[in-house]
């Protein structure tokens, strides 16, 4: 059986802020077509700017791709606006959801199909939205700012859907909401994954969840990428379990202390 083809390609990034500070130091994975691909580590490794130099949202915080390549579907989209990118099916749901607090919920969604121009298609886009998240109907006449983080979340994944993507960047979704909330959000990830073909590449720091959701993992560590595998793999590997999973006894802070495996010094290459 082939495998599917790769839809997004980060080939040995490295970004800069301020003309000075390096952050990424040659990150490079891949998402294959309709894939769940994670992308772990702590606080500060670097995922939430490699989402941002993938959709190209880093200079409004003066960061700059400086090295690599980065392309979508086998072409470079480096130099393209973060507009171009929605029109060609990438959204990313930013970390800390954003919502415009003044606006009801139905209006932020609404705020998503910005690109798009056909009345039917948008009117029956937000019923598929309201089929997969039911609780903003109900909450579709509220204001953004009075609902709960959950539903905030969930409002922003489906503002993102409304520009009817093929494919999401997720960043942080299980940030601050309780264990039951966040099992509901990657529930609905995946049944968008399997249900309506949208490929996900999502930056999380709750390495258990992702990997039970995600098909494959990248494990980042002071901005470069220290282990990758299966999610399955990853979930059984010891030095994972002790340091992403809290399953280990040791005293060991980083991967950095580990002698016995070998890391894919991509950045390298």
């Amino acid at each position: 059986m082939s495998s599917p083809p790769v839809v997004l390609s980060v080939n040995g990034i490295e970004v800069i802020y301020n003309h000075v500070i390096l952050v990424l130091k040659g990150v490079s994975l891949q998402v294959p077509e309709r894939g769940i691909v994670a992308l772990l580590g702590g606080n500060g490794a670097g995922k939430t700017t490699t989402l941002r130099a993938i959709s190209n949202l880093l200079q409004g915080e003066r960061g700059e791709v400086t090295k690599g390549s980065i392309e979508l579907r086998g072409e470079r989209i480096e130099n393209l606006t973060p507009a171009d990118l929605v029109k060609r099916g990438v959204v990313q749901v930013m970390e800390g959801r954003h919502c415009f607090a003044h606006l009801t919920i139905e209006e932020n969604l609404l705020t998503g199909s910005y690109t798009r121009s056909d009345k039917g298609e948008i009117a029956a886009n937000l019923e598929k939205v309201y089929t997969y998240f039911p609780r903003l109907k109900t909450r579709r006449g509220s204001q953004a700012a009075y609902t709960s983080g959950g539903e905030q979340q969930m409002c922003a994944i489906g503002r993102a859907l409304m520009a009817n993507p093929s494919m999401v960047l997720l960043d942080e979704p299980s940030m601050g909401l309780a264990p039951q909330i966040v099992e509901e959000v990657f529930n609905i990830v995946k049944d968008l994954n399997q249900k309506e073909h949208v490929t996900f590449l999502l930056a999380e720091q709750n390495t258990h969840m992702a990997l039970r959701y995600a098909d494959f993992g990248y494990i980042m560590e002071s901005g470069r990428i220290v282990m990758d595998g299966a999610a399955n793999d990853l979930a059984n590997n010891e030095d994972v379990k002790e340091f992403y999973l809290g399953m280990g006894g040791g005293e060991r802070k980083s991967f950095k202390d580990v002698k016995s495996y070998k890391r894919r010094k991509r950045w390298l290459a």
